[in-house]
């Protein structure tokens, strides 16, 4: 008789028997893997533990993030620690008569050869609308996609199965970036934290920090406030707001 609680998985093509009703990476550090790459924050917000997978027999392949999506039976995965795109280097500055708009294309002009596959969107796995925003800057609309691909992680996987060659990560930053530097209003909280930082209000701060034993950051980090999970983005402040 089968347990249960066992499931039998196949990680960059070698066998393992894991722990059902975990995420894929603590199920792999369970049976005693160690990750030295392709690991970050845990969270679900680096990118840096995007995968592949298939589940054994089906055709469907799937990109998942190790540390959020909990293990099936059956699953063959892929580590995909870094994938090679394009990075179009640039400053935030535009030339006489440019648009943000036209920069950002021009930047990244293969935005054009998108021929609406929907393979981008289908492969993400944080469930954004890829398709949809590179649509938008091919129109021009930098709102839109800035709006559409903010929650992006930077995984790549989008770039691994485009047929027209886009690195829709790198396009969708540029277009958050000029977006916000040409079209958006100064931000007044961002304005009163550069004017705190150039004033050197964080010195001392930094300077009774720096004095602290490794035990007393970890018992500081462990009595920190957190932000309750159901708080609206952007609402939430601390009651100790020293640090702010």
């Amino acid at each position: 008789m089968s347990d249960t609680n066992q499931l039998a998985i196949r990680y960059d093509d070698l066998p393992y028997q894991v722990s059902a009703g975990r995420t894929i990476l603590s199920a792999l550090e369970e049976v005693g893997l160690t990750f030295v790459r392709g690991v970050g924050c845990r969270g679900g917000v680096c990118g840096a533990c995007t995968a592949l997978y298939r589940i054994s027999g089906r055709p469907e392949l799937k990109a998942v993030l190790l540390c959020q999506d909990e293990v099936r039976d059956g699953m063959e995965i892929l580590p995909l620690p870094y994938i090679p795109q394009k990075k179009a280097r640039h400053e935030l500055t535009l030339s006489e008569g440019e648009t943000p708009e036209y920069h950002v294309r021009k930047l990244y002009p293969e935005v054009n050869n998108c021929i609406m596959c929907g393979e981008c969107t289908r492969l993400c796995p944080v469930d954004i609308d890829v398709m949809s925003y590179v649509g938008m800057i091919k129109r021009g609309d930098l709102s839109g996609a800035a709006r559409e691909s903010f929650t992006c992680i930077q995984c790549q996987a989008c770039v691994l199965r485009c047929p027209s060659q886009i690195s829709q990560p790198n396009a969708a930053l540029a277009a958050r970036r000029f977006h916000g530097r040409f079209k958006e209003s100064p931000a007044e909280h961002l304005t009163k934290m550069i004017h705190k930082v150039e004033n050197n209000h964080y010195k001392p701060i930094f300077r009774r920090l720096r004095r602290l034993d490794p035990d007393e950051i970890r018992a500081l980090y462990q009595r920190r406030e957190r932000e309750p999970e159901e708080t609206h983005p952007g609402t939430w402040l601390p009651d100790d707001r020293s640090y702010l």
